[in-house]
């Protein structure tokens, strides 16, 4: 089981976890070891999940030895783990001892799925003013190891380690969701991406990753060109003034740039990922009257799309209240009588704020239960 413990003591030392299967086997070939020494260390950390290598059986002692006084394997440092009355868990994560680089990350389990929503950058640039973490300044990208650690960690907590073949993982779904906008650190979430979905690795299908953006329009084509996975903008407005007001990243990216992307996107997809998935927060008197509803089904006729409703979560000095149930329920109506897909998402963790728009890397240095 992986454990605070295994990040003691790695500060000296080289992480192997986020290198490549190239970049492991050139590391053994340099020790001069055989290239396929490398593939079995790889197999071992994505695939099985090991943390130390003395657990990696069929390696000589001696490898494991060299490998032990220069390199390590971390995911990062468990700060807090709390579990919410409906059974959704946040991870708050530590990396590199460096108290400011923590992020939240969140396991949703369902009946038929469990979704992980992982954070790409500490803190956030863009400033939504719905969203809690738009109140914590940017402090850094996350690496890939780092990102793909918060999957690796949910993975143990929830026993998918060792990974088993033809076998339904509890984290059967990976969105990128949580602090951050992933698409302005698109090399490192491009990276980790890879490493997730490596069938020799930890061997997750790319249609069960989808990445969210506020709406970086230039970058979206290359999510269905190079990641293959599912796309979700974060619309939240369909009027570009409004959603200026409430999302000021619409100053650089505006609606028309916006939505020729989701085109775009939508025409090089294939069919497994090519419906886009827009998020709505609804806020009380902001942006959910029925004119609201009508702007935003013009303005995503013609694409495979579905509407997700989010009911706002409160945080501590947020300036919105949520629309009630009943104009939710309203709203939602009028899109699907216009012929768009919708639902209204289900508060999840909101007892612990981790629900959606409320992640912060706010923590008292001490882990809960």
């Amino acid at each position: 089981m992986y454990s605070t413990a295994s990040s003691a003591g790695t500060e000296a030392r080289s992480n192997l976890f986020g290198k490549s299967k190239s970049d492991i086997v050139k590391i053994v070939e340099e020790m001069g070891q055989p290239a396929f020494r490398g593939k079995q260390i790889y197999e071992w950390i994505y695939s099985k999940g090991a943390t130390l290598f003395q657990d990696m059986a069929n390696l000589p002692n001696s490898l494991q030895e060299q490998l032990e006084r220069g390199y390590c394997v971390d995911y990062g440092q468990i700060l807090q783990n709390q579990l919410s009355v409906d059974g959704t868990r946040k991870m708050l994560i530590q990396f590199k001892n460096d108290s400011r680089a923590a992020v939240e990350a969140v396991f949703i389990p369902e009946e038929h799925r469990g979704t992980l929503c992982v954070s790409s950058q500490v803190g956030c640039s863009l400033s939504c003013t719905f969203c809690h973490t738009g109140t914590q300044s940017l402090y850094r990208n996350l690496t890939a190891a780092e990102i793909a650690g918060q999957y690796m960690i949910a993975a143990w907590i929830a026993k998918d380690l060792p990974r088993r073949i033809n076998q339904r993982p509890n984290v059967s779904n990976i969105v990128f969701m949580g602090q951050g906008e992933p698409l302005y650190n698109f090399r490192n979430v491009s990276s980790a991406i890879k490493l997730m979905t490596d069938p020799d690795g930890a061997g997750v299908a790319p249609w069960r990753i989808t990445i969210s953006t506020s709406g970086v329009a230039p970058l979206i084509p290359r999510i269905a060109t190079e990641l293959r996975v599912g796309l979700a903008i974060s619309l939240h407005a369909a009027d570009n003034d409004l959603r200026t007001e409430i999302m000021p990243i619409n100053k650089t990216y505006p609606l028309p740039l916006l939505m020729n992307s989701c085109t775009e996107f939508a025409r090089i997809a294939g069919p497994q990922n090519r419906r886009i998935t827009f998020e709505y927060v609804m806020l009380d008197g902001v942006n959910d009257s029925d004119r609201h509803a009508k702007q935003l089904v013009d303005l995503i006729h013609g694409l495979p799309a579905h509407v997700n409703l989010i009911p706002f979560n409160p945080w501590p000095g947020s300036a919105y209240r949520s629309s009630s149930a009943a104009r939710v329920a309203a709203f939602c109506g009028l899109v699907r009588n216009s012929g768009v897909h919708a639902s209204v998402r289900t508060p999840r963790g909101d007892d612990i704020l981790a629900a959606c728009g409320q992640l912060k890397s706010v923590h008292d240095k001490t882990v809960d239960a």
